[in-house]
Formats: C-alpha cells, sequence, structure tokens
C-alpha cells in the first residue's frame, strides 16, 4: 500500500536562503528587486521586435542570474542577448519594482569584457570605437577624407562601392549639403547674480554637432543664465560604460569632476542626453572612491536639461515661427533623467508653432551611442520603425534632444528622400529665438 504523501514543510520561496553567487558578474542583491511581472517586455526595443524572452529586460535578469550562481555558462548565446541590449533604460521607466537594470546591464558587460575573447573582428572594430570616439582631434582626423570627399561631390560614388558596413557609417555622418544650423549669438557677461550653468561639449558632438553645444549655451544665456565655461573637457564615460570599460570610464568621471568644482555650483548641461546621464551616474559609479565620491554625489545631483531651465526663467518667446514639430523622446533624457514633459511644455509656448504626439515617441530609435555600429541589423530596424510614426504625423521638424538620435534618424529620413528636418531642440530653439523658418 502506497504510503500517504508527506506534507511540504518548506519555507515560501520569500523565506528561503538564497542562492550565493559563484561568479562576480553583478551586484547580485539588486536581481532580486525583479519580480518578473512582465510590464518591461513592451518597453523593451529589442523584444518589440524579436519577441525572444531572452531578448527582454526580464530574460536577461534571469540571464544574469544564471550566470552569477554558475548555472550557466558564457558562451556566445549570453554573450549574444546580453550585446543585444541597447542600454535605453525603457525597462525602468515602466518597472514598477525600481529594478536598476542600466546599472546591471553594465556591470554584466564588464564581466563579459574580462571574461570573453571576441571574434578578431569584433576586437579590432571595438578598439577602432574606443580609440577614436572619445577623443575629438582623432575624430576630426578621421572624418579628413569625407570632408575632402563632400567638396568634390564624390560622398555617392562612394557609397556606391563602399562594403554594406561602411555605407551606414557614411550615412550617419551630415552630408556638407545638409542646411547649416542657425547659431545663436555668443552668451554675453551676465549679472554675477544670475544663475550659473555649464556646458559638457562631449566628445562626437564638438566633431559632427558642436552647434548644438553653442545653442544650448545661447538658449540659456538668452533665458538669463550666467553661462560658465570648462576649462578642459574630456569624454563623459558612457561610450566605455556601454563596453564594459570601467576604468577608463572613472578615469574620464574624475576629470570632470574636478573642472566641475573649478566652476562652483552651476548647473551642470549637455546637448547629448546620453553624456548627461552619464554625469549624474557619477555618484554611483566612484561610489566607492575615497577622494571623489562626496564631490562626485554633489555633481551628479546638478545635473539639468536645457527644457527645465528655460521654463524656470520663464523664458518667453517674442516671434512667431510657424512650424508643425513632433518631438521623440531621446532614451536616456526620458528613461535615465525622467524628462519628458519640459521639452514638450518649451515646444508649445512657441507662437505658432503645433506639436503633434508621436507614436512610440520613447522607443528607442537604435543610435545608443556606438549600438548603431555595432549591432547594425537591429539599429536598422529600429530606426526604420522610428521614422514609418515620424512620416505619420505630417510634421515639419522633429526635435529631439540627443546628437545621436539626430544623426541615427537623419540618415533614415535621407535614404527616403523624406523632406522631415531633423532638429535638436537647441538648434530649434536657435530658430524660433531669431524668427527663422527654415
Amino acid at each position: 500500500m502506497a504510503s500517504a504523501p508527506k506534507s511540504d514543510s518548506s519555507p515560501p520561496v520569500a523565506q528561503r536562503p538564497r542562492a550565493r553567487p559563484l561568479r562576480d558578474v553583478v551586484d547580485y542583491e539588486l536581481l532580486f528587486d525583479c519580480v518578473h511581472c512582465g510590464l518591461c517586455l513592451e518597453a523593451c526595443p529589442t523584444y518589440v521586435v524579436t519577441r525572444a524572452e531572452m531578448d527582454s529586460p526580464r530574460g536577461r535578469v534571469y540571464l544574469m542570474k544564471a550566470l552569477a550562481e554558475g548555472a550557466l555558462d558564457l558562451d556566445a548565446d549570453a554573450v549574444r542577448h546580453l550585446d543585444l541590449c541597447l542600454e535605453c533604460r525603457g525597462c525602468e521607466t515602466a518597472c514598477p519594482s525600481g529594478v536598476r537594470y542600466g546599472k546591471l546591464i553594465e556591470r554584466a558587460r564588464e564581466y563579459v569584457e574580462r571574461n570573453v575573447r571576441r571574434p578578431w573582428r569584433e576586437r579590432i572594430r571595438n578598439r577602432l570605437i574606443a580609440a577614436l570616439f572619445p577623443y575629438p582631434a582623432r575624430l576630426r582626423i578621421l572624418l579628413t577624407p569625407i570632408t575632402a570627399a563632400d567638396r568634390l561631390g564624390m560622398r555617392p560614388l562612394i557609397r556606391k562601392l563602399a562594403p554594406a558596413a561602411m555605407r551606414d557609417w557614411l550615412d550617419l555622418i551630415p552630408p556638407r549639403a545638409a542646411p547649416p544650423p542657425m547659431v545663436l549669438a555668443p552668451p554675453s557677461a551676465a549679472s554675477a547674480a544670475a544663475p550659473a550653468a555649464v556646458v559638457h561639449h562631449g566628445c562626437v558632438a564638438k566633431v559632427l554637432t558642436n552647434a548644438e553645444n553653442l545653442n544650448t549655451e545661447g538658449a540659456l544665456a538668452a533665458a538669463g543664465y550666467r553661462v560658465a565655461r570648462m576649462g578642459r573637457t574630456v569624454c563623459c564615460g558612457a561610450l566605455d560604460l556601454h563596453h564594459g570599460n570601467f576604468a577608463r570610464a572613472k578615469q574620464f568621471a574624475r576629470a570632470n569632476i574636478r573642472e566641475f568644482q573649478r566652476l562652483g555650483d552651476a548647473a551642470i548641461l549637455s546637448a547629448a542626453s546620453g553624456c548627461a546621464a552619464a554625469i549624474a551616474a557619477y555618484g554611483d559609479l566612484l561610489a566607492d572612491d575615497p577622494e571623489f565620491a562626496a564631490p562626485a554625489r554633489e555633481v551628479s545631483a546638478r545635473v539639468a536639461d536645457l527644457g527645465t531651465l528655460m521654463l524656470a526663467r520663464d523664458y518667453r518667446f517674442t516671434r512667431e515661427f510657424r512650424a508643425a514639430v513632433t518631438y521623440h523622446d531621446s532614451c536616456h533624457l526620458a528613461h535615465g533623467l525622467g524628462v519628458r514633459e519640459a521639452p514638450r511644455q518649451l515646444l508649445r509656448a512657441i507662437p505658432g508653432v503645433t506639436l503633434i504626439e508621436l507614436n512610440e515617441a520613447d522607443l528607442c530609435c537604435g543610435s545608443a551611442g556606438s549600438y548603431n555600429l555595432t549591432e547594425r541589423a537591429m539599429a536598422r530596424e529600429l530606426v526604420r520603425r522610428k521614422a514609418d510614426n515620424i512620416l505619420a504625423t505630417g510634421a515639419d521638424y522633429v526635435v529631439l534632444g540627443n546628437p545621436g538620435c539626430e544623426l541615427q534618424i537623419a540618415a533614415e529620413l535621407r535614404r527616403r528622400g523624406a523632406p522631415v528636418r531633423v532638429i535638436h531642440l537647441a538648434d530649434f530653439l536657435a530658430l524660433a529665438i531669431r524668427g527663422a523658418n527654415a
């Protein structure tokens, strides 16, 4: 006769002791903030495209946990799912449990880079990105042949003969024939009593879209801010964080913090929302640094955005600028810094502007730092989706807050021959302040 089943006297799951991590993959305790509810799924660009669980934030959290506990080896499939993440942090906005997914994926990528030898093509590509992008002088040298080819009208021929990867890269570089941005007058001396602000000019932005830096400063000055200038600017460190190079990211952060401290209590901005979000995370990045932990927290607390600062000064536009405009939420501005309404409110305040809401406005466009160079297929799929939504609005302009998004979306619209002008918020404000429809 079969014995009666024994009652299960084991404690509830919530009370059971947690497994001890066998590998230093991520901050292990942060994994348990995720309750696996799935509310993040539709906010994740890669899941929206692939519909694969392991390409979702929830799936990647499972993956990180399995790697940490030794239940899974760091094989090619695991690396692939981690690589495909854009780090857009859309899942953080959607998550009701406050999972710090951005910190988790950055740490997981650091673990990958410590423990995986990538194929030689990937190693060369990643080393080139790391050696060129954070250094404006090197990037200018790299772009010199493209500039010369544009002057000679040879870009179409070069694009036709180039391999696909090179064509995608060429498309991101604004053509010489593109309309030059209007630049506001340099900031004049303001009262010492005026609130101060400083713009971090970045690295890639300084080379490809420097008007956005200048117009951010010009708009701040127009609103009554005292604009300070950094004596020495180095990369914010965002690209290194995305690629798991924490050592150099910390070096860049320390150099920037020293300069921000020199400038006193000025609000800190960047025309690149990814850079602003990276600076806002310095307090966490250097939390264990005895010398820089406190200054890093203080600097992080001063990060602001252009829209919010303009509204704080109750800036009033005095000229009409008639245009139909839609707004794309740059990922790190919306999800990293939580800024959504201020840019829209500022656009609505411009006489003559009609703001048309964009479907999936906060879904990543596929730029994501250097992602559009390392994950070209997914990046192209996402920018096609973004362009479809933009064209459906019938807008004259798509305004945004990040140069990477601008280059990515503009490239796709040029490929389609679409007349929509892609423009950074600072450059659009320069047009509106001057009242020059262009």
